[in-house]
């Protein structure tokens, strides 16, 4: 059963550009996975330095893998000196599990 994981942040103010760069590393990082479907970034329309992005993976074990990983590990500690918060995760199955 695919999966798709919401990945919320909030970006200090003046570090947007930063933190495309590493999301754009993030997503070819990803792409590489096993089970890894799709993402996109979206951003808050009133505020801009919160930041969204959904992934889209085969399995949930495929997204755990991956957020497990060493590689996704030093990625995340990049975004940390740009962040106005904790990450937020959420992870949310396609379509009613009976």
């Amino acid at each position: 059963m695919a999966v798709k994981v919401f990945i919320k942040r909030k970006i200090k103010h003046g570090k947007l550009n930063e933190a495309s760069k590493l999301l754009i590393k993030a997503r070819y990082n990803a792409m590489d996975q096993e089970g890894y479907i799709s993402s996109e970034t979206l951003s808050d329309c009133d505020r801009p330095n919160h930041v969204m992005v959904i992934s889209m993976w085969q399995k949930i074990g495929h997204w755990k893998q991956w957020k497990d990983s060493d590689l996704r590990a030093q990625n995340e500690a990049g975004f940390a000196a740009l962040l106005d918060g904790p990450t937020e995760y959420e992870t949310y199955n396609l379509g009613l599990q009976p």
